[in-house]
């Protein structure tokens, strides 16, 4: 991945940091050649924060890229979860609730160990990826081919669950999101403001690259069965989001209606080899007079990890796929469905990084 740019206004001057690396097949498809790359690298930095997505055409991408990125690249889960809450008495469980937490427990030997996974105090990511997509189309009509395909790269930084922050950038689209403990808030290339929510988790951090959250996860889950997943058999672990907690979720324009979460162990080396979720979300109509009518949102998303590696003791999935399926659907708004697709791989993982604040997950506007 590229890191740097050259200073093409002083030729004895120092190369720029990118903030976020981006990969070379994006920078090899900016120009025919390596100075002409450079010089547009430079200009679509410039414009990162100038006026210039005021063209119709411009922001109709800007658009579709924000879309892709919110759905597939920066999904959040829309519950909290607690670390450190590991050591749960079986003795008043059901089998299933019991039968689970003593497959988390050798999820986490099979990811490093407690003692090792509890020593994390923070971590960054750098990583890069492949997003694909067909077009908008009714839920009976069948479609060949994606009608986008672009390539990026992301950092992430994380202290806990509840505190993160994530750079993603593919094709000339920034998206800049996190969450502080108090609000979760994402703010894009084309958008001043900033959106605010719950404290919520990154789901990308359930895609193999936090184990510690991941056990904490799935702690208060049940096992529901067995399946084979890459030839390997696995066990399926479930987890239904409280109606309480949905409520919290929810806000003034929007109801989670149901939100599930499925993980897959594998018999053989205990690791998490799939994860998925499944939510619907209903956009109200009328805030001040709601009345159950709105556009319902309905996404499935399933990540496959692969390329278990260890860095510094931590068993970490250096790649895998997620595929996603997006309904929408109701009010002024016909049954249409899109699949997206992302493939992803992480590139450096460091943990325990020296001076990270809790000032540096502000959001934008406070920052």
């Amino acid at each position: 991945m590229r890191k740097l740019c050259p200073n093409l206004d002083k030729e004895d001057a120092l190369e720029t940091i990118l903030e976020v690396p981006i990969p070379d097949e994006m920078f090899n498809s900016m120009g025919t050649n390596f100075a002409l790359r450079c010089q547009n690298m430079q200009s679509w930095m410039k414009a990162q924060t100038s006026d210039k997505w005021s063209s119709p055409a411009i922001l109709a991408r800007i658009n579709e890229l924000c879309f892709l990125l919110y759905h597939i690249g920066s999904p959040v889960i829309p519950l909290q979860v607690q670390l450190d809450n590991l050591h749960r008495p079986v003795r008043d469980s059901t089998i299933q609730a019991s039968t689970a937490k003593y497959i988390v427990q050798q999820y986490l030997a099979a990811t490093g160990g407690q003692p090792t996974i509890s020593g994390i105090r923070s971590m960054c990511v750098i990583g890069q990826a492949k997003i694909g997509a067909t077009a908008f189309h009714l839920g009976n009509q069948k479609v060949k081919g994606k009608s986008t395909e672009e390539a990026g790269g992301f950092v992430l930084w994380q202290k806990n669950p509840d505190l993160w922050c994530l750079e993603f950038v593919v094709s000339g689209c920034k998206i800049f999101s996190g969450s502080n403990g108090k609000v979760s808030w994402r703010q894009s290339s084309n958008q001043r403001s900033t959106n605010t929510g719950p404290p919520r988790p990154l789901r990308r951090f359930l895609q193999g690259l936090d184990p510690r959250a991941t056990a904490n996860l799935f702690i208060d889950a049940v096992c529901i069965g067995e399946k084979v997943i890459n030839n390997e058999d696995c066990f399926i672990l479930k987890l239904e989001t409280s109606q309480s907690i949905l409520d919290a979720q929810s806000g003034p324009k929007y109801e989670i209606i149901h939100h599930t979460i499925w993980g897959y162990f594998s018999q053989r080396s205990g690791l998490l080899l799939q994860f998925e979720d499944s939510r619907m979300v209903r956009i109200k109509a009328n805030i001040d007079k709601d009345d159950g009518d709105g556009v319902f949102w309905e996404t499935s998303a399933e990540s496959v990890m692969e390329d278990y590696r260890y860095v510094d003791g931590v068993n970490i999935a250096h790649s895998g796929k997620t595929s996603m399926r997006v309904f929408r659907y109701g009010e002024q708004s016909a049954n249409h469905q899109r699949e997206i697709e992302e493939t992803w791989k992480i590139e450096e993982v460091n943990f325990n990084i020296w001076g990270l604040s809790h000032d540096f997950f502000l959001p934008p506007s406070e920052q």
